[in-house]
């Protein structure tokens, strides 16, 4: 019975996930959902309460999708920095390629019309950051002149605004390339050797190996 329940509740996410990313919280409403699900209106509400319960629910599947995915990414091998540039080509594909991600992107973004608390975003985003940051530091990676805290949060505003740029001229169809010449600006004043290319290529060769 739990496991049918739980079934149930993921193709309930899947499909209002579908809905949400396309059609947005106000363009999507309970019977959407249970239509595209296949379950009743009712069987939804038993799940989730409300249309705001399951939006909350996309948005915090789409946090929940992260700590795997960085664990993954930085127990590579290679550097500091080679590692980071790894998780930012395999966070762009999650958000090109991920329909949780995206709709749960969606939604935080539309969060003034959802009644609701909302987990806050890019905090730990900025913290993993930081933390590569000082591994980089430690091991003579990094220019010491850099203030990692300061550091770690001008990466992620950059990042994230790349891909937003990507997904509104493209659907983030171009958002590798983007990420790489967000990094072409970046790594020249992180780096202590200059080699901003090695370190992009040797990340970039990472990220392959995990896609």
């Amino acid at each position: 019975m739990q496991e049918r329940a739980e079934t149930t509740r993921k193709a309930v996410l899947v499909a209002a996930a579908r809905l949400f990313e396309e059609y947005g919280y106000a363009g999507t409403s309970i019977s959407d959902v249970a239509r595209s699900s296949g379950y009743t209106s009712g069987a939804l509400y038993f799940h989730f309460g409300s249309k705001e319960d399951l939006a909350r629910s996309v948005v915090e599947a789409h946090f929940a999708h992260w700590p795997p995915v960085i664990a993954g990414c930085l127990r590579r091998k290679g550097t500091a920095l080679e590692r980071l540039v790894l998780l930012s080509f395999e966070v762009a594909r999650e958000f090109r390629d991920n329909l949780l991600v995206r709709a749960g992107n969606r939604l935080w973004n539309e969060r003034q019309a959802i009644s609701t608390e909302l987990p806050l975003p890019f905090v730990g985003w900025i913290a993993t950051v930081g933390d590569v940051l000082t591994e980089a530091r430690d091991a003579g990676e990094l220019n010491p002149a850099l203030d990692v805290p300061r550091t770690a949060r001008t990466v992620i505003a950059a990042f994230f605004g790349t891909h937003t740029v990507s997904d509104a001229l493209c659907r983030r169809a171009d958002v590798e390339d983007a990420v790489a010449d967000m990094w072409r600006l970046l790594l020249p004043a992180m780096r202590v050797d200059g080699d901003t290319e090695g370190c992009l290529a040797r990340g970039r060769e990472l990220a392959a190996l995990v896609g």
